[in-house]
C-alpha cells in the first residue's frame, strides 16, 4: 500500500497529519470496487428497513379496520422478505468488507514491520522494542473502520437519515422541524467532541507504546529485577504508566459521555415534542393513528443512524490518530534509501581501510579522531584498549551499522557510505559479545543466515564450532529448544552456537566483538580452535579483552580515547613496552 503523505512537519506530533481525504485516496480508493459493493448492500439494507414502518400504517389504517385477512397475510410475507433481505445484506457486508479490513490490517502490519527493519541501528538504540511492537501491532487496527463497515455505515447512515428526513417532511413539516432542531444541536456537539478526542487518541497510542515497552523490558530482565530486589520499583513505574493511560481514557470517555448524554436529552426532547404535536394532530383528526406510528418508526430510522454516526465518527477519529503514528514510521528514511548509496558489490576481496575517520554519537562529542589503518583481505586485525575507548565504534563502522562523520571507510577501495548495504552485508558475518539467539531449536538458530543450507553444511558448522560437544548430550540433539534468547544454554554454549551460525554464513568479512569474553577456560580452548577455522582466508576484525587470544593477529591496534596510540604485531608491541605491554603483563599476572 502506498503510504500516506503527511501534510505537516513530522516533528509536529501535536497536530493531525492524516486527513480523511488522504485516507480516502490511499486506503479506500484502491479498494473502491469493494467499497461500492458495500455501499450498495448498505442502501439495499436501508431500503428494506423502510418496509416495516411503511407497512405499519397499512396494518393500522387499512388491514385492522377492514378485517382483511388476505391483505394481512400479504403484509406479513412482505415484512418477512424485507427482514430476510436485511439479514442477507448484513452477512454479505461482513464477508465483503469486514474480512477485507482484517486483511488490510495484516498487510499494513507487514509493511510497517518491513519499514521498521529497514531503519538504521541508531533508531533502535533510541527506541524501546516494546514500543515498536505496539506501533506495529496496535496502531494499524483502526483502519478496519475505514475500509470495513464503519465508513460504509457512516455513508449508509447518512443516506438513510436524508431519505427519512424527506419522507418525514412530506408527512408532517412541523413535527419534522421540531425534531430536526435538537438533532442539529447534537451534530454540532459531536463535531466539537471529535476535534477534542483526536489528539487524546494520538497521545493514548504513545502512552500505550511506552508502557508496553517498559513492560517488555521488565519481563526480559526479570532475573536482574529479582537479583536486585527491584520488584516494587518496577511495579511503581508500571502503575504510573497505567495511571497515565487511565487519565487519557478518562478524557476520551468524558467527551464520549457528553455526546451520549446530550443525545439522550436532545432525542428525548424531540420524542416528547413528537408525542405532543402528534397527539394534538390526532385529536384534531388531521393525523391517523397509523400515520403517527409510521412517523414514530421513521423518526427512529432517522435518529438511529445519527447516533450511530457519532460512534462511528469516534472510531474514525481513532483510526486516523493511529494512522498518524503509523505515518511517522513510514516517513522515516530507511538506511538504504540514501541517494548516495548507488554502488552495487557483486563480489568482494575483503580489503578494508579507514581513512581519517572521525565519528560522534552526539554533536560536539567525538568518540573517534582521525583513525587510519588498513585491514588487508584475509588478515586479522585486533582492537584492544580500555572500555569506552572506541573499539566497538570501529567495529560498528566496519559493519556499516554506523556512518563516519568525517573521513571514509572503504571495502576494496569502494566507499562504504556509497555502497548499497544489502550488497555488502551479504558478505558480512558478526559474532557479538552478548550474542542474540532466537527462541526455537539449536538447528533453527544455526540455519538463520542460510535457511536453505544442506544438512552436511549444518553439520560441518556444528563440528567446526564444537557445538556437537554439548548437543550430543541432549536427548533431541540439534532439535533441542533453547528458550527465549537461548536461556537454557550456558554462556559458552550460546557463544559456540553463534560461531557455528557465522561459519554457516561463510562471510568474507568477519567482526568478532568480545567473542570469548564470557567463556570459561575449557570453552575458550574449544572456541579458539573453532575461531581458527572461522577466520581462515577472511578479513577479520577482533575486539578482545583477553589479549592471550590475539597473539597470532596480523596487526594489533591499541585504541585509547578514540585514537590509535600503538600498532603492530604481538611481539612488536611487547618489545615496545608501551600501553599494550602494560595491559598484557597485567592480565598475565591475574
Amino acid at each position: 500500500m502506498q503510504h500516506l503523505k503527511s501534510t505537516v512537519d513530522i516533528k509536529d506530533k501535536s497536530k493531525p497529519k492524516v486527513t480523511m481525504k488522504q485516507a480516502f485516496k490511499t486506503i479506500i480508493w484502491p479498494r473502491r470496487k469493494l467499497v461500492l459493493i458495500g455501499l450498495l448492500l448498505i442502501v439495499i439494507r436501508s431500503l428494506s428497513g423502510f418496509v416495516l414502518p411503511m407497512q405499519s400504517k397499512v396494518l393500522l389504517d387499512e388491514v385492522v379496520p377492514n378485517k382483511d385477512y388476505n391483505q394481512l397475510y400479504t403484509l406479513i410475507l412482505i415484512v418477512i422478505a424485507a427482514i430476510s433481505v436485511q439479514a442477507i445484506t448484513s452477512f454479505l457486508l461482513t464477508k465483503v468488507l469486514s474480512i477485507q479490513a482484517q486483511y488490510l490490517i495484516s498487510e499494513l502490519r507487514a509493511q510497517v514491520q518491513k519499514k521498521v527493519l529497514s531503519l538504521p541501528i541508531s533508531f533502535f538504540d533510541n527506541t524501546k522494542s516494546g514500543a515498536l511492537v505496539s506501533r506495529i501491532m496496535s496502531d494499524v487496527e483502526g483502519v478496519r473502520n475505514l475500509i470495513g463497515t464503519g465508513l460504509v455505515q457512516l455513508v449508509g447512515g447518512t443516506f438513510t437519515a436524508i431519505l427519512t428526513l424527506v419522507i418525514l417532511l412530506k408527512m408532517n413539516v412541523w413535527m419534522t422541524l421540531f425534531t430536526f432542531v435538537p438533532l442539529s444541536i447534537f451534530g454540532f456537539i459531536a463535531l466539537k467532541s471529535f476535534k477534542f478526542i483526536r489528539p487524546v487518541f494520538r497521545a493514548r497510542g504513545k502512552i500505550n507504546a511506552e508502557v508496553k515497552g517498559r513492560l517488555t523490558e521488565t519481563l526480559a530482565g526479570i532475573r536482574v529485577i529479582k537479583a536486585f530486589n527491584a520488584e516494587e520499583q518496577e511495579s511503581q513505574i508500571f502503575e504510573k504508566g497505567v495511571a497515565d493511560i487511565f487519565t487519557n481514557v478518562k478524557k476520551s470517555m468524558t467527551a464520549t459521555a457528553i455526546m451520549t448524554s446530550s443525545s439522550t436529552f436532545l432525542i428525548g426532547l424531540a420524542t416528547t415534542g413528537v408525542m405532543g404535536i402528534g397527539g394534538y394532530f390526532m385529536i384534531q383528526e388531521t393525523m391517523t393513528f397509523g400515520d403517527f406510528i409510521q412517523f414514530t418508526f421513521l423518526l427512529a430510522f432517522m435518529v438511529a443512524p445519527i447516533v450511530q454516526m457519532s460512534n462511528i465518527g469516534s472510531q474514525l477519529t481513532e483510526a486516523l490518530a493511529g494512522l498518524d503514528r503509523t505515518e511517522e514510521l513510514m516517513n522515516m528514511t530507511a538506511e538504504d534509501d540514501n541517494q548516495d548509496r548507488t554502488t552495487q558489490l557483486n563480489t568482494i576481496k575483503g580489503d578494508i581501510e579507514f581513512k581519517d575517520v572521525s565519528f560522534s554519537y552526539e554533536e560536539g562529542k567525538e568518540v573517534l579522531h582521525n583513525i587510519n589503518f588498513k585491514a588487508p583481505a584475509g588478515s586479522v586485525t585486533a582492537l584492544v584498549g580500555s572500555s569506552g575507548s572506541g573499539k566497538s565504534t570501529i567495529a560498528g563502522l566496519s559493519a556499516t551499522f554506523l556512518t563516519p562523520k568525517d573521513g571514509t571507510v572503504t571495502i576494496d577501495n569502494q566507499d562504504l557510505a556509497k555502497v548499497k548495504l544489502s550488497s555488502y552485508r551479504q558478505y558480512l558475518g558478526v559474532v557479538l559479545q552478548d550474542e542474540f539467539l532466537f527462541e526455537g531449536t539449536i538447528r533453527e538458530n544455526i540455519l538463520f543466515p542460510r535457511p536453505n543450507a544442506t544438512e552436511a553444511e549444518v553439520l560441518n558448522a556444528v563440528n567446526a564450532a564444537y557445538v556437537n560437544e554439548f548437543t550430543d548430550r541432549f536427548e533431541k540433539g540439534l532439535d533441542t529448544l533453547i528458550g527465549e534468547r537461548g536461556v537454557k544454554l550456558s554462556g559458552g554454549q550460546r557463544q559456540r552456537l553463534a560461531i557455528a551460525r557465522a561459519i554457516l554464513a561463510n562471510p568474507r568479512v568477519l567482526i568478532l566483538d568480545e567473542a570469548t569474553s564470557s567463556l570459561d577456560t575449557e570453552s575458550e580452548a574449544l572456541i579458539q580452535k573453532s575461531l581458527a577455522e572461522l577466520i581462515k582466508d577472511r578479513t577479520t576484525i577482533v575486539i578482545a579483552h583477553r589479549l592471550s587470544t590475539i597473539k597470532k593477529a596480523d596487526q594489533i591496534l591499541v585504541i585509547e580515547a578514540g585514537n590509535i596510540v600503538e600498532r603492530g604485531t604481538h611481539d612488536e608491541l611487547i618489545t615496545l613496552e608501551g600501553r599494550y605491554y602494560e595491559l598484557y603483563t597485567y592480565q598475565s599476572k591475574i
